[in-house]
């Protein structure tokens, strides 16, 4: 990790207006003396709690805990870490960073970064021009047009092709005075398994460049075009510079949307992502195939708190929402008020997010996502409809698979809406759902890693009246300025059954 000078930081922190930084988050509002006020960017409020100190350039929100001094901010909204983000403060506001005397063991450290980090940018450079200018790439150009993919936004993403030699790439390199080592450093070659030497490790595909959050190209995800060539996708292997399990394809391009949008759109393969921003929703990310890990999950966090999982409806997509929503879950536990608005955008059969775009439209995948709905009434739709709820004992079977997911939520307008859902679907009154839900055995089926539901609480109901009075009390709770006036015009010991 780079060092620079204290004299270089304070430079910047001087520099910077912090006022602008913040409020390009959240409006801001004079609250006194050197504060300001606003909605919180970092969990969701309706009343401002969060203040900062444009003199001292501090920040600190009292309903979540959050607070730092501008650099913090930069790393926590930008998904960045300590130099990354005093770096782009410091382009920021046209300030020249010196560096602190290094270790010559550091130094040499960075130099061979810096080299392989070099090699991968000219590399992806190369396989762009290829994609576009090599008649061998033909295929790889039409199969990316049926995709509905345009040129502009696949130059935007580097997306190239790499030839079928066998040594192109490393003969380039050499040329440029690259070694072996390096070569297999930076993922580019393979060993042959006879006989000395190396050969490209990617050949006859297309090449999707996966980038941190700065946007340096650290590895590869290769696509086949034949179904000769196997497997489908072929990724840089992890090594000292890349680990798959850190990075998020297009979040560097989607840093900015997601600041302003307050959303991120978690797809499955990497056209989708694409695709979405050839649409107009640039706040589109994929994990890569893989099933969400911690460090993925914590540079989420970092550029915004509500993820929309936009999966394919087949089974592999509906594993990857059961996976995400299992990640995201554990990880919520470990961060109480800074965990993840998690909701599910469900996809027309047969069709995952590129091929909404090309069929329907643009406008009917951004349609599509307003549609979205919290993780829990997904799961509780998926057991229903899952069902045989024709037959009392089916009802039954339904009831145990729903009660855990309602039984997780605390008592509210949320959990009130799903229990109206399953009397509904269940053709049941709502007073003796929600106690037959209470009643009701846990499910025997695989918990998908989480840990077992905690008993039921549930907002239980005696009669039609009582289920009115607690409707109308979840949506004060809902929408509570409203419900404040409501309740203060009403005579509340006369107009209720219900204790309050």
């Amino acid at each position: 990790m780079a060092r620079y000078t204290d004299d270089s930081r304070e430079r910047v922190r001087d520099a910077v207006d912090f006022i602008e930084l913040v409020g390009a988050r959240t409006e801001l509002k004079p609250a006194g003396v050197r504060r300001l006020t606003g909605l919180c960017p970092f969990h969701d409020e309706r009343t401002p709690s969060f203040g900062i100190d444009p003199v001292e350039k501090l920040y600190h929100c009292f309903g979540c805990g959050v607070g730092g001094d501008l650099f913090k901010f930069a790393m926590e909204t930008e998904g960045l870490d300590f130099a990354s983000a005093l770096e782009a403060l410091a382009e920021r506001a046209g300030i020249e960073l010196e560096r602190d005397a290094e270790d010559p063991r550091d130094a040499e450290r960075r130099a061979q970064r810096d080299r392989l980090l070099a090699l991968l940018e000219r590399t992806a450079a190369y396989y762009v021009r290829v994609l576009w200018e090599s008649s061998e790439a033909a295929p790889a150009r039409e199969y990316l047009a049926g995709r509905g993919l345009e040129e502009d936004v696949l130059r935007e993403f580097r997306v190239g092709f790499s030839p079928r030699s066998w040594d192109r790439v490393i003969r380039a390199s050499h040329g440029a005075g690259y070694s072996d080592a390096e070569l297999l450093a930076a993922g580019l070659a393979s060993r042959r398994r006879e006989g000395a030497g190396l050969l490209d490790r990617f050949r006859g595909r297309i090449m999707f460049p996966l980038a941190d959050a700065k946007g340096h190209v650290l590895g590869f995800g290769a696509r086949a075009l034949t179904a000769e060539d196997q497997p489908k996708y072929l990724n840089t292997s992890d090594s000292e510079l890349f680990h798959k399990g850190s990075l998020v394809y297009g979040a560097d391009l989607a840093r900015a949307a997601a600041a302003r949008s307050g959303r991120l759109v978690l797809v499955e393969g990497y056209t989708d992502v694409i695709a979405l921003r050839q649409a107009g929703i640039p706040e589109t990310v994929c994990s890569m195939g893989t099933a969400l890990t911690e460090r993925q999950l914590d540079a989420l966090k970092r550029l915004t708190p509500r993820v929309l999982l936009c999966q394919d409806p087949d089974a592999a997509g509906q594993e990857a929402v059961a996976k995400g929503k299992d990640a995201i879950r554990v990880f919520n536990e470990g961060h109480h008020l800074r965990g993840f608005d998690l909701r599910v955008v469900r996809l027309p059969p047969g069709q995952d997010p590129a091929d909404v775009v090309v069929r329907d439209g643009a406008a009917a995948m951004r349609a599509l996502l307003e549609t979205s709905v919290p993780v829990a009434r997904f799961e509780v739709e998926r057991a229903l409809e899952a069902g045989a709820l024709g037959t009392p004992e089916g009802r039954d079977d339904a009831l145990r698979a729903v009660a855990p997911i309602v039984g997780r939520l605390e008592p509210g307008p949320l959990q009130y809406d799903l229990i109206q859902l399953i009397a509904n679907r269940l053709q049941m009154p709502e007073s003796m759902t929600s106690e037959a839900l209470q009643r009701a055995p846990r499910s025997n089926g695989r918990s998908s890693g989480t840990a077992p539901a905690p008993p039921a609480r549930l907002m239980t109901s005696v009669d039609k009246r009582e289920d009115t009075e607690r409707a109308f009390l979840a949506r004060c709770l809902a929408i509570k300025e409203a419900g404040r006036r409501a309740l203060e015009e009403m005579d509340v010991d006369a107009s209720f059954s219900l204790e309050l």
